[in-house]
């Protein structure tokens, strides 16, 4: 019995991949044919749309009375997407580059990020109230992103502003983008039954094989949800831009930490039993995440005997979870 729903397990994680590829090909298209502002709107799909599976998991599960799910979705992705998916495209490739100024500020914030919610449930619950600080946080995050990069546009078109361009472009969209609505409906309906299947299925297997739930969303979830973070990364070095490898990194983990968790715990507030639950996976992010920081600062680059290291560390706090 076990064996069969280790199997849907498998089989629904690839349909909540596919689905999120098709999502994210969906709003390109729709970026592309409306031209509005493609580049801003990539940005948002770079950050949140590849941790689509994380999000839609995350607010099933909030839905279904397990948030805890959630949290160990977002703790378990965040160390995969630092340690796991960072670690074999430098080991595939051989090095990234590391160039530009997020290494003063977006690594930071990823960090703190990361960070905060695990100070929020400090008192052993986050709260709806912990989880609208967390939204808040992303917001200004955003905020501010898109504050330089609408000065951007305005510098660059001076004879019309930014939201006349926006709202003036959306009047004469093509109607064929129509279909691109079509697609990305179907393909955010097919998520959200997926992620359902999903949270029904690990339940089911962690008591089965009297695992607890936490354990099952912290590394057989959390690993199965960040493949569209893999496949993006290979792509966007291969095709020499490290810039979009690393923002799509740094954004998934600040999108994570504060807007899915944040709905998450305002949905329905996630109540810590016990802290030892969460004491490796702490650890573990933290002393990634650092190590990670140091690899890229020390030589603005990510050689393959650091991805290594970071791999090593992935497994070694996957053994210790599962023993």
């Amino acid at each position: 019995m076990a064996f069969f729903q280790v199997l849907s397990l498998i089989f629904f994680s690839l349909v909540l991949i596919k689905a999120a590829e098709w999502v994210i090909l969906s709003l390109r298209r729709i970026a592309r044919k409306s031209k509005i502002g493609v580049f801003a709107i990539s940005a948002v799909i770079l950050a949140v749309g590849t941790s689509l599976p994380e999000l839609f998991v995350s607010i099933t599960s909030a839905i279904e009375g397990t948030p805890n799910i959630a949290l160990g979705v977002v703790l378990g992705s965040n160390i995969a997407n630092t340690a796991l998916i960072t670690g074999m495209v430098a080991l595939i490739l051989g090095k990234i580059n590391v160039h530009g100024e997020y290494l003063k500020r977006d690594v930071f914030m990823a960090l703190v990020a990361g960070l905060l919610p695990l100070a929020l449930m400090a008192d052993g619950i986050l709260g709806r109230v912990d989880g609208l600080v967390l939204l808040f946080v992303y917001a200004s995050y955003t905020a501010s992103f898109f504050k330089d990069k609408i000065n951007e546009i305005t510098n660059e078109h001076s004879s019309e502003s930014f939201f006349y361009k926006f709202f003036r472009e959306i009047n004469h969209i093509d109607f064929d983008i129509s279909k691109e609505y079509g697609k990305l409906f179907l393909s955010l309906a097919l998520m959200l039954f997926s992620s359902q299947v999903i949270i029904s299925t690990s339940e089911k297997l962690s008591i089965l094989m009297g695992i607890p739930v936490f354990v099952v969303s912290l590394t057989i979830l959390a690993i199965g949800t960040s493949l569209p973070e893999l496949v993006f990364s290979l792509r966007s070095i291969k095709g020499g831009e490290p810039k979009m490898f690393f923002g799509n990194l740094l954004g998934s983990t600040i999108a994570n930490s504060t807007l899915i968790v944040g709905l998450a715990a305002v949905i329905s507030p996630i109540t810590i039993v016990s802290f030892g639950d969460y004491r490796n996976a702490i650890i573990a992010f933290i002393t990634i995440f650092i190590t990670f920081w140091f690899f890229i600062r020390s030589k603005h680059r990510l050689d393959r005997f650091e991805a290594l290291i970071l791999v090593l560390m992935y497994i070694i706090f996957i053994i210790l979870e599962i023993t």
